[in-house]
């Protein structure tokens, strides 16, 4: 199994363009899972800006499939004294499959205070006993959940559970996080009674915390469809910590092919 410490110290670096193979065991159909390119992609925008602040907001792009060995190249837009804005493109033998821009900054003194979010009821961590992984060939065979992920023709647009990479020593908390935070399948699969194709299309990313930090490294991931209509769908997702804490806030476009 080899994880996401190990295809990071794996990556070779010219400049401000990295080289990179994605595994097979880290796939999601005929692509990379998501989670896994946008970390990757959040780790080389990070490399590639002195004494970088933490990120803030990021804009993802799930522009086509990526396998096999994939090239990141990142450039600075913009440094100002507090943010960073960084743009990344990912691509592979077919053509570019991931384009980001990752807004980083540093904290600032502010007199507006709020927190909207509420953290939903739901069980504590798991015990060891209590989790599984997925098959070999697929990404969630490097991660660690209670129960099944999804349960067609139960009619919910929302689904909410507990995941954690199974190896996660030595990264960087956000890479984690990012990587984690998409491993929820698409929300608007609950509303669906038959299998069928889905595809995310684009992820907006809000960190609300620099630092995110959590029990056992286990991460309560919710995500709700609000609205699919032609084809499409919308949905809100959030990450907690192991206190329920709101670490991220995102919203995600998906093309429903059923």
């Amino acid at each position: 199994m080899t994880s996401l410490v190990q295809i990071l110290g794996s990556a070779a670096r010219t400049g401000n363009s990295w080289t990179v193979t994605i595994p097979a065991t880290w796939m999601q159909g005929r692509t990379s899972y998501g989670g896994l390119s946008s970390a990757l992609a959040h780790h080389c925008a990070m490399a590639s800006v002195e004494d970088c602040p933490p990120l803030r907001s990021a804009q993802i792009a799930f522009a086509g499939p990526l396998s096999g060995e994939v090239t990141i190249t990142a450039e600075l837009l913009r440094r100002g004294r507090n943010t960073a804005f960084v743009e990344t493109r990912t691509t592979s033998s077919d053509g570019i499959g991931l384009a980001c821009n990752f807004i980083f900054m540093n904290p600032r003194t502010s007199m507006v205070e709020h927190n909207g979010i509420s953290a939903p009821d739901f069980p504590p961590p798991p015990d060891k006993a209590d989790v599984r992984n997925g098959p070999p060939e697929f990404f969630t065979h490097h991660m660690d959940y209670p129960e099944k992920r999804l349960e067609l023709g139960l009619g919910t647009p929302k689904l909410t559970q507990w995941h954690r990479l199974r190896e996660s020593g030595g990264l960087d908390p956000i890479t984690e996080l990012l990587c984690v935070g998409d491993a929820l399948p698409p929300s608007a699969m609950g509303l669906m009674t038959k299998p069928g194709n889905v595809s995310s299309m684009n992820w907006q990313v809000n960190m609300l915390t620099n630092a995110p930090q959590t029990q056992d490294g286990w991460w309560l991931l919710e995500s709700e469809t609000h609205h699919a209509h032609d084809g499409a769908s919308s949905q809100y997702m959030t990450v907690y910590n192991s206190d329920k804490e709101p670490v991220m806030s995102a919203m995600q476009s998906v093309a429903l092919f059923v």
